[in-house]
């Protein structure tokens, strides 16, 4: 089996070593950043005459493979997605499929007119944490779902890597962070009530990560902040601990402490993190209908400690409680008086080591097995297109404090 790689970043460098670990070849890449085209290009067996600095070039050669991995920024999918379509590949598209609701569902019509399999990276669908959450849900051991109660911590630390130093800290230059970090999310709701949304109302502001918090003294670079000492989010104490690993591999592509060092007198993760040109929210509380009746809230924040998500879905039977930092999820049934004693199950998730709690394999391997026949994705484009639908109108619901009923905004979208 043989792929193209467009963007050759952090996403695009899970799948392709995957690829290229089981078997299958990358013959071409284009990246338009020379030092990750070359790095990704030598690790992955790709010859100099199938390296592009642009994706149009790799295009123009037409057909040349199996499929197409697509991994670059937001705001690039769109055209991206329409010139491998024309071209005859089917895709792995990395989430958001487009920053633009128009241009989701023009990709969605396109790649079902032209029989072309997309399957978007809405990993968590492929982890054992949420797999076996659904698994008890479909089983009707708990009963029908009631209500969900979802959270993201984002972690303050990854909210100001990603999203306020980096290439996602800017609705104008990607996407709004509930569409970007939390399409996943709304994804998975989804799935686990197995229904489609009917109303959203959402409030959420940027509340932290502004010049007005920046402490007294400060300056708009860590390495030149008179009071870095004592600022926790000194680039050097977010960095230099974790060289070689996400995140300071990101920063620069020598992992050396010298090379990240002069990457952060100049480049955008040196930045003070209150003096950025950031404008996505920082927290954000979301309440969802579906049309089974099932009720939701989901909170995104970045205020948190840690990275993980926790679960609450009360069923008619019973309920579970779950997180995924702990690879642990509690099942309870529900007793008859406060006097009884509650019985309850804990299930640990075991991961098989790869990326997002074992999703990063599994979404690949689904692709894999649609590519050779399986008739559909997990994550296909039909089924991921609502998220992304949900995430915008969860947007317009926070900008104007009113509920946006999701059939009249689809009929907006016309």
């Amino acid at each position: 089996m043989k792929f193209v790689l467009i963007g050759a970043g952090s996403r695009g460098m899970t799948y392709g070593p995957w690829a290229k670990q089981h078997g299958m070849e990358i013959v071409a890449i284009a990246e338009k950043r020379p030092d990750r085209l070359k790095n990704a290009a030598d690790q992955l067996g790709v010859p100099e005459d199938m390296r592009f600095s642009d994706a149009a070039s790799l295009f123009a050669l037409g057909k040349i493979a199996d499929a197409a991995i697509i991994a670059t920024m937001d705001r690039d999918h769109y055209g991206h997605v329409m010139q491998a379509l024309d071209c005859g590949y089917d895709i792995l598209l990395e989430k958001p499929i487009s920053p633009d609701p128009r241009e989701c569902i023009a990709i969605e019509e396109k790649a079902n007119a032209l029989g072309r399999k997309i399957t978007v990276c809405h990993v968590l669908r492929y982890t054992n944490f949420f797999m076996q959450i659904k698994e008890i849900l479909d089983s009707g051991e708990l009963g029908k779902v009631v209500a969900i109660k979802h959270s993201e911590n984002i972690g303050s630390f990854h909210m100001a890597h990603s999203f306020v130093r980096g290439n996602w800290r800017n609705d104008q230059l990607s996407s709004p962070i509930i569409l970007q970090k939390s399409c996943h999310d709304l994804d998975i709701l989804l799935w686990l009530t197995g229904a489609h949304c009917t109303k959203v109302a959402a409030f959420g502001s940027l509340a932290y990560f502004k010049e007005s918090n920046a402490p007294a003294g400060s300056s708009d670079r860590c390495l030149s902040c008179a009071v870095a000492d004592s600022c926790r989010f000194d680039a050097r104490k977010a960095y230099l601990p974790v060289l070689g690993q996400w995140p300071a591999d990101v920063v620069c592509l020598e992992q050396t402490e010298e090379a990240l060092m002069e990457a952060l007198k100049t480049g955008p993760y040196g930045r003070c993190v209150y003096r950025c040109d950031n404008n996505v929210c920082d927290h954000m509380s979301i309440l969802m209908e579906f049309d089974n009746g099932v009720t939701s809230t989901f909170s995104l924040t970045a205020q948190t400690s840690a990275c993980h998500r926790n679960i609450h879905i009360m069923c008619e039977d019973g309920e579970i409680l779950a997180d995924d930092g702990k690879r642990q999820i509690v099942v309870t049934h529900h007793v008859s008086s406060q006097g009884d004693p509650f019985t309850e199950r804990v299930i640990n998730i075991r991961t098989n080591g790869s990326g997002h709690g074992g999703g990063d394999a599994g979404i690949m391997e689904d692709f894999t097995e649609v590519l050779s026949g399986k008739e559909e994705s997990r994550s296909s484009i039909s089924r991921s297109v609502e998220s992304h639908l949900m995430a915008f109108a969860i947007e317009q619901a926070r900008l104007t404090g009113k509920v946006v009923d999701m059939a009249e905004y689809r009929k907006s979208l016309t």
